[in-house]
């Protein structure tokens, strides 16, 4: 397999960050995703969407428990729409977690404690590691070959289509 890699500015988030809230139209009626997806995470830090929107994407880093009570698929979407190439976190809401691969949004679980606002981060999924501008190096536990490869082509579906019978290994 060959190796998955990210490379973007990083905007941060606290811990807790529930996206049923955030990133839901449940709580603009009438409102379409391209609309949720330029005031997400508004009430938390105020013009978020818009920074990532202006950079062209990037790379959240939050604290733990990020997506919790969130299992609404229309987070993932809001985030993609938003630019979001991939979110660190020392962890996920698990339904959150499952979302995001099967709609191939990469999330890795580590921690970010060290990560500043604005840092360039270099993401290789596959070697399950993260390097800064700044000269920071930190290792996570890789996700498993499967699901690299669910995100690799870009979500379960796709996966599905392409590998109907889950045998990738060719």
């Amino acid at each position: 397999m060959n190796s998955i890699l990210i490379q973007g500015k990083t905007f941060l988030l606290g811990e807790e960050v529930n996206t049923d809230i955030n990133c839901s139209s449940k709580y603009l009626p009438g409102k379409d995703n391209a609309y949720v997806s330029s005031v997400a995470f508004e009430k938390l830090v105020p013009g978020f969407a818009k920074q990532i929107i202006h950079q062209q994407g990037g790379i959240i880093v939050a604290g733990k428990n990020f997506g919790i009570n969130s299992s609404r698929e229309q987070a993932i979407h809001i985030l993609h729409l938003m630019g979001v190439q991939c979110i660190l976190a020392p962890s996920f809401g698990r339904q959150f977690f499952r979302n995001a691969i099967n709609n191939g949004l990469p999330i890795i679980e580590c921690d970010t404690s060290e990560i500043n606002a604005s840092e360039v981060l270099d993401i290789d999924l596959t070697l399950g590691t993260v390097r800064s501008n700044s000269g920071k190096k930190m290792s996570f536990l890789p996700l498993p070959q499967e699901i690299l490869k669910i995100i690799e082509v870009g979500g379960l579906l796709n996966f599905i289509t392409k590998h109907p019978d889950w045998n990738f290994s060719a």
